[in-house]
């Protein structure tokens, strides 16, 4: 499939700041991730990761009904054994370009974000939803396992309730996605576009290159263990301040407070 042929399911915007919205498009009323869908968001994630003066991306679907409504089950329907495992590593490819993003990743989370679509999010440093979200990984009613950055699930909701999402299949609510973690933020849905816009805005206003080591911090510490990843920070902290930022933003820090 040429890039012709996908690139209208991916519509991308980017700001005087350099914040860059990328918006899944024709993909249905709930966003749903298609093979061709999944093709173009990772094509237009990785060209804005080589360009330097993005600073934040926010992923949104087309609408207020959802997030992403999961993985297109009529595809799925169809796939056997190797397609199968095609299809589900496109998406893990998605997710994985996000996931290790260069800057930070916001997810705009009104109403539906199920299955796929969930495990998207989660590969996005912050996720905040509006106070109609409802979220699930209700692959096992479809005879199949929740698999890929579903796995960021234990860790991050610990143990017991990802078995309980996985193994149940139930939906959560705004409210006990937050108190669970698997949300950064939960605003009305009428206030959603404001708090995006705001955090986004408050990102880019940090030095670039400070935010980005940050980023690669917490990715290394998901895997590193503790005494390594502390000790590699230190080299981290030491690097900052050839790249000029600290003495400028510490500088202005104190002539204010003067």
């Amino acid at each position: 499939m040429s890039q012709a042929d996908t690139k209208h399911y991916a519509g991308v915007e980017v700001n005087a700041l350099g914040v860059a919205t990328l918006t899944i498009r024709e993909a249905g009323s709930l966003n749903i991730l298609s093979t061709p869908v999944i093709a173009a968001l990772t094509r237009a994630v990785s060209e804005l990761a080589g360009r330097d003066g993005i600073r934040v991306l926010i992923m949104q679907g087309a609408g207020e009904k959802g997030f992403i409504g999961g993985a297109d089950i009529k595809e799925m329907a169809a796939l056997t054994r190797d397609s199968g495992e095609r299809f589900i590593s496109g998406l893990r490819g998605l997710c994985d370009a996000v996931r290790h993003f260069p800057a930070p990743v916001i997810a705009r989370m009104p109403g539906w974000c199920l299955g796929g679509g969930l495990e998207l999010a989660l590969a996005c440093d912050i996720r905040i939803a509006a106070d109609n979200a409802q979220l699930g990984m209700p692959e096992v009613k479809v005879g199949i396992p929740s698999v890929i950055h579903a796995a960021l699930m234990p860790r991050l909701i610990g143990n017991a309730r990802a078995a309980w999402m996985l193994l149940t299949g139930e939906i959560s609510d705004a409210r006990e996605a937050l108190a669970w973690g698997l949300v950064s933020k939960v605003v009305p849905l009428a206030e959603l576009d404001a708090e995006i816009e705001r955090v986004a805005t408050l990102l880019a206003s940090f030095g670039p290159a400070a935010l980005r080591q940050q980023k690669r911090l917490l990715r290394e510490w998901e895997e590193a263990p503790l005494e390594l990843a502390i000790d590699n920070s230190v080299a981290e902290f030491g690097s900052a301040f050839e790249t000029g930022e600290p003495q400028r933003f510490m500088n202005a820090f104190l002539q204010r407070k003067r």
